[in-house]
């Protein structure tokens, strides 16, 4: 089981350095010590004191009113935030009344002795505070500010302990060998686009892997049973919230296992056991294969109550494979969505005159059977079970974020409901040429043991031993079981915590990344760019890291 506590973990976080004590640690019993700290100015307040900043916390920090004293007090004076500090003083318990329970260092304060102003900063693009409101784009482009703010600071710090964490049940507990693998190696057509590197062979490239693959199978095959790693992986497609061009995975290898045993393994490193629900189900309720299971709004099927309806377009639609009727009820939704913005609604709800063609048992049999009350919502949509789920699914997620826009309470954030989605077909039609199949995970996926027989006839009703964790609808894990000798599984846990991330395009405001190369450059390669009719003129390389032009600290 992981235990963490990121917050109070401050052992040897000042050893080896200028600093005595972080900022945040210090508590009543550090009062009449000398410390020393190191940090940001985070506030200037009154001219009578500042608050210093690390990852640890805040302190404040008292500016000396003596005459004596009032050099010191002009530095304090001429800081300005952001400025980078080295400070020396004495810790004091705040006076009575003054002390401050929202900050972990409220019944202290340290009395200036001495101050070193190690880097002064201008005005920046934005505050460091959590509360101030900052777009997506500007956050990127300043990545090295936006990683100050607490919040950042937490999630680093978090992901480094879940890693230790890791490895050390895995390794430890578990026996376990952390082997690394080839981040240049060779073309593997499949999945998504690969990022191709230039060699120095006139004509030949290495590509980057999109996982380990290839190599941990062949680790099985060497004997070493049980491989796990911390592995980077490309991928050149465009973002999702859950997905990037480069990412880290952890990535499990086992001999000798099945789908319980990897699946026991995995709820090891938390303790608590996930709940299970097959891909039939996931799609039957939810309309996604990764449901976010915060809130209800399940699909439901209402093609019973339309049995017998005039009503043109669902007639077509019953008459088609697996034609059905399809819906959700969104709580308060005709309430809400009259007193808002009704523009906001998703466009995908059938017209009223739907309805009033029902029959008064029609009606009646719609209601109960889709829940509803007074003034909720109820989307129904008429069409082919695989197109008809998949349509509400999404419709489902838009109408949750359209009561959390009007301040309904949905989706806690604060809930992490995790879930293992399995049964998952082993084929799934071509999108192409929907006669022809492809792989639904990936080729070396083993089918369920009491569906091998339809392999070469019905292929469609053939399960696949693959299988997903899901978290708040979104996948941070998968796997399955390869149908090789030794029978050995997979787990990839997506990292949502990265320092750099790219845009949803894939690129880095930052740097910028990706950027031209020059042709002197592109020579040593061996190669050359054959440019698209639009015009270039006018791109030039951009200075990085940025900080040179600016002088941010």
């Amino acid at each position: 089981m992981i235990s963490l506590c990121v917050d109070s973990c401050t052992v040897g976080q000042s050893s080896f350095s200028s600093r005595s004590h972080t900022c945040g640690e210090l508590c009543s019993s550090h009062i009449d010590e000398e410390v020393t700290l190191c940090g940001w100015i985070q506030y200037l307040r009154q001219d009578l004191f500042v608050i210093l900043r690390d990852f640890s916390g805040l302190v404040q920090i008292l500016i000396p009113q003596d005459e004596s004293k009032s050099e010191l007090k002009n530095a304090f004076l001429g800081l300005t935030l952001e400025s980078v500090s080295m400070v020396k003083g004495r810790v004091r318990r705040r006076p009575e009344g003054q002390e401050n329970k929202k900050m972990s260092t409220g019944e202290i304060e340290v009395c200036a002795e001495s101050l070193e102003v190690l880097n002064t900063c201008r005005k920046l693009p934005f505050e460091i505070k959590d509360f101030v409101k900052k777009s997506e784009a500007l956050r990127m482009q300043y990545r090295y500010l936006d990683l100050r703010s607490p919040r950042m600071q937490y999630n680093l710090r978090l992901r480094s302990q879940m890693v230790m964490k890791m490895r050390e049940y895995l390794c430890n507990l578990h026996g376990f060998v952390d082997v690394e693998t080839p981040t240049l190696f060779k073309r593997t057509p499949g999945g998504a686009k690969e990022f191709v590197v230039p060699s120095g062979d006139p004509g030949k490239f290495y590509c980057l892997p999109q996982s380990p693959q290839q190599f941990k199978q062949l680790l099985m095959v060497a004997g070493i049973d049980r491989y796990f790693q911390l592995a980077r992986c490309y991928r050149d497609e465009g973002s999702k919230p859950d997905r990037q061009p480069e990412f880290t995975q952890v990535d499990i290898e086992i001999s000798f296992v099945d789908q319980a045993g990897v699946k026991s393994l995995i709820e090891g490193l938390i303790n608590v056991p996930f709940p299970s629900m097959t891909y039939e189900e996931a799609m039957r309720d939810y309309g996604v294969d990764k449901p976010d299971t915060r809130f209800g709004m399940k699909l439901v099927d209402v093609t019973t109550a339309f049995q017998g309806t005039q009503i043109e377009f669902i007639k077509d639609a019953l008459l088609k494979p697996s034609g059905c009727i399809q819906a959700i009820c969104v709580p308060e939704g005709t309430v809400r969505t009259e007193s808002g913005d009704s523009d906001s609604c998703p466009n995908t709800a059938t017209e009223p005159t739907a309805y009033r063609l029902l029959s008064d048992t029609a009606k009646q049999q719609l209601l109960q059977m889709a829940q509803a009350n007074a003034g909720d919502l109820i989307f129904i949509t008429a069409g082919p079970r695989e197109n008809a789920c998949p349509l509400l699914g999404k419709l489902r997620l838009q109408c949750a974020e359209l009561l959390e826009s009007y301040g309904v309470p949905v989706r806690d954030p604060s809930v992490f409901h995790f879930l293992w989605v399995v049964d998952f077909p082993l084929f799934l039609p071509k999108e192409d040429n929907p006669e022809m199949l492809k792989a639904a995970h990936h080729p070396f996926t083993a089918p369920v043991p009491e569906d091998a027989h339809l392999l070469y006839t019905q292929p469609r009703k053939v399960r696949g031993q693959h299988y997903d964790l899901v978290l708040n609808g979104c996948e941070v894990g998968g796997g399955s079981i390869h149908p090789l000798c030794p029978f050995f599984s997979v787990l990839l846990v997506i990292r949502d915590v990265i320092a750099f991330p790219k845009s949803f395009r894939g690129h880095d405001l930052m740097s910028p990344a990706p950027d031209f190369v020059s042709e002197e450059d592109l020579k040593l390669y061996h190669i050359s760019v054959v440019w698209p009719s639009a015009d270039i003129e006018g791109h030039r390389p951009v200075s990085w890291p940025p900080c040179c032009e600016h002088s941010f600290v």
